[in-house]
């Protein structure tokens, strides 16, 4: 069995530069980080690996600096990582994005046995974008069942039994057959620490597989810029209005003013 990680790469600042040309996040020298609520699907994976014991790979869509990311991965503990990345790539939005990731995993799937049952898991959503539809979209291009807002999973030989968050305070429990793919809540479980050990393994006796368009033998009508559908018009950042009011008073009086400001803007 193998257990497919996605993993972004998202900028590690508040502040980022914006490609005025092509309306995307300007990545290239910009400090980056693992979208904070992959690691939780890391770390899930992880959990699984110690208990079923299944091959972990870990996958993510960018620049060649995206390695580092990849490489703590492997430090926290994954079996293999691969690193999509070619200029043919960038802009995508993501449909393109699931379209490629599914090529890579169809290519892994095919190279090691076509028949091997496997999972994938996302996280729920990523905080540059925080669209929530790359793993949904990942699932469709597969043709495999998803299951989102996933906060427990059991795994067996040719199953997962989950459950899932459905709304604020209900549980839902369902079964699917694998493969399938699920996105994780970000309160799932506490993302683990790589160790020296492992740190030092992933940068002396670990790679970081490079696939480029041609590896993947991808169609680039339907890659990158090419392959997006979402076509954006304008991109900026809002102007900050600083303008606080303070409620003083006691907490009574202070839930009055607020409901009565509230009124007045006419929020409800």
């Amino acid at each position: 069995m193998i257990i497919f990680v996605c993993i972004k790469q998202v900028p590690g600042v508040s502040e980022v530069k914006i490609d005025p040309k092509t309306n995307t996040l300007v990545r290239e020298g910009v400090l980056s980080i693992i979208n904070p609520n992959d690691r939780n699907a890391l770390e899930l994976a992880l959990i699984l690996k110690e208990k079923y014991k299944p091959e972990v790979i870990a996958l993510s869509m960018g620049p060649p600096q995206a390695e580092e990311v990849l490489r703590e991965a492997l430090a926290m503990g994954v079996d293999k990582c691969f690193l999509l990345s070619d200029r043919a790539f960038a802009g995508a939005d993501t449909l393109a994005t699931s379209h490629t990731l599914a090529l890579a995993i169809k290519k892994v799937i095919n190279e090691a046995d076509p028949d091997e049952k496997y999972l994938i898991i996302c996280g729920a959503q990523a905080i540059d974008g925080d669209t929530g539809q790359v793993p949904p979209e990942l699932a469709e291009e597969l043709r495999i069942p998803q299951i989102t807002y996933v906060q427990n999973i059991e795994l067996s030989e040719d199953k997962i039994v989950v459950e899932r968050k459905f709304r604020a305070t209900e549980i839902v429990v369902i079964e699917t057959k694998l493969p399938a793919l699920i996105s994780v809540l970000i309160d799932i479980n506490k993302p683990r620490y790589p160790s020296m050990a492992g740190i030092m393994k992933a940068y002396d006796n670990a790679n970081v597989v490079y696939l480029d368009s041609n590896a993947l033998n991808a169609d680039n009508s339907k890659i990158g810029l090419n392959g997006s559908m979402t076509e954006v018009k304008k991109i900026f950042f809002p102007e900050r209005k600083v303008n606080p009011i303070m409620l003083e008073g006691s907490t009574e009086d202070i839930a009055k003013k607020l409901c009565q400001y509230l009124k007045d803007d006419k929020i409800f």
